[in-house]
């Protein structure tokens, strides 16, 4: 019945700056309750910018939002908006600025704006509807590659207003946080609590967090960094995979039990660390998952070079506790950071490269987190970087058959550390021969 898992949509920014001439806009007006701690959200998204090489303006002036002026940014920050902010003119020049590419951040209360605006409740993803007393709850860290989750651990215990929405936005979105609503008093969305997104938006990028009522939020270096790596995705200075993800299964969830299903095969091993990653070391081997095969299916694993390093995900190879089985049986999807294209980060090995230029512009670099969908259908391989599709190989050699094998991780040799995460796959119908 099965495959092996070896373990082993960018949109350019409306204004097109280069790296370090990133400007972002901050509009805070509120035409509904207003929020004390905007004063200081100002000030930490101004030191953020300072920090991390990225102009910030402030306004609450609704005239800014002419096309001309908007091409001037690569993100909108909505930082606890309420209320019906922009006109009729305002509200077009925005539409036309994120279908043209640029990027949205919704902090907080921008869920609780512009109600009659159905392009805007679309971007921000969900609208407001309640909220108990202000209290602790703990964060489930959904996404741990998106770079304003991955310093974050899989549980998070903090203090803020925590919302319900009207609707839950996960088939439009991808969750990136939810909250545990048995963690605390008020919660209405029946244990399946969204709280931080984002999502590809017709041209745009969106990113929105439900965290950031109190001042002290602010102060927050966990939730600063959150806040950081929401605006570097929105700027467009880091890529994610945030298209809407629903019916996967974790084969590897960073724990310890979670290994019990997979088989180290040839030299070298694998350690399992405290944020949940296991990182390679010696080699050349391979740890793959011996619970399972697979026929038809999607697996996704985030994954994170520390420098010049090699690796792989190995595909469709038939159990073995020989590493090189797998090499001559499956096929091996390349992490590495420097090599010719047929072997380079995005390419099936030894056969066939990368888009190399959508691999380039989707590709985080070494110490950052990149995430692989991989996805079998009969013989058709494809691969996902970051959400963006970058190879499209069919195999006809009947030694390499796809239609039944396992999935596993490589690791290469004692020079080489590569680091994964969050190993997941979801099963698809089988296609007839």
């Amino acid at each position: 019945m099965g495959t092996a898992l070896l373990l082993g949509c960018v949109s350019q920014p409306a204004a097109s700056h280069s790296s370090d001439d990133r400007r972002v806009l901050v509009f805070s007006k509120t035409a509904g309750f207003r929020h004390d701690s905007i004063p200081e959200g100002v000030a930490a998204i101004r030191d953020l910018g300072t920090s991390n090489g990225f102009t910030v303006d402030a306004t609450e002036d609704a005239n800014a939002f002419t096309s001309r002026n908007l091409r001037r940014y690569d993100a909108v920050v909505f930082l606890s908006t309420t209320g019906d902010v922009l006109d009729p003119a305002g509200q077009r020049a925005f539409e036309g600025y994120i279908r043209h590419g640029g990027g949205y951040v919704g902090i907080h209360a921008a869920a609780d704006t512009e109600y009659d605006w159905a392009f805007y409740g679309g971007l921000a993803g969900a609208y407001f509807q309640s909220h108990p007393a202000i209290q602790p709850a703990t964060v489930v860290t959904e996404d741990r590659a998106h770079p304003s989750t991955s310093g974050l651990p899989p549980t998070w215990n903090r203090t803020d207003e925590w919302y319900n929405y009207r609707s839950n936005p996960r088939e439009r979105v991808h969750v990136l946080a939810s909250l545990d609503e048995s963690s605390y008093t008020g919660g209405t969305m029946n244990g399946d609590h969204p709280i931080a997104w984002c999502q590809d938006y017709q041209g745009g990028r969106a990113f929105y967090t439900g965290f950031g009522h109190t001042k002290e939020s602010y102060a927050d270096p966990a939730f600063r960094g959150h806040l950081l790596g929401g605006i570097r995705y929105a700027i467009g200075d880091a890529q994610a995979d945030c298209r809407p993800e629903n019916g996967y299964r974790p084969l590897f969830d960073g724990t310890a039990a979670s290994l019990e299903g997979w088989k180290q095969a040839g030299p070298g091993s694998f350690t399992l660390s405290d944020d949940g990653s296991l990182t390679s070391s010696g080699g050349m081997g391979m740890l793959w998952y011996a619970g399972q095969s697979f026929r038809s299916y999607s697996v996704k694993l985030d994954w994170r070079l520390a420098g010049d390093d090699n690796s792989g995900v190995f595909v469709g190879f038939p159990p073995s506790d020989d590493p090189w089985s797998a090499v001559d049986h499956g096929y091996e999807i390349q992490i590495d950071a420097t090599d010719v294209p047929e072997k380079t980060t995005g390419s099936v090995y030894g056969f066939r490269s990368a888009d190399l230029k959508k691999r380039d512009r989707a590709l985080n670099p070494p110490g950052e987190w990149n995430t692989y969908e991989i996805r079998v259908d009969g013989e058709r391989l494809r691969v996902w970087l970051n959400g963006v599709k970058i190879n499209d190989f069919t195999n006809t050699d009947p030694a390499r058959s796809l239609r039944d094998g396992h999935v596993g991780i490589q690791n290469h040799g004692a020079d080489d550390q590569t680091s994964f995460r969050d190993i997941r796959i979801r099963e698809l119908p089988a296609k007839g021969d």
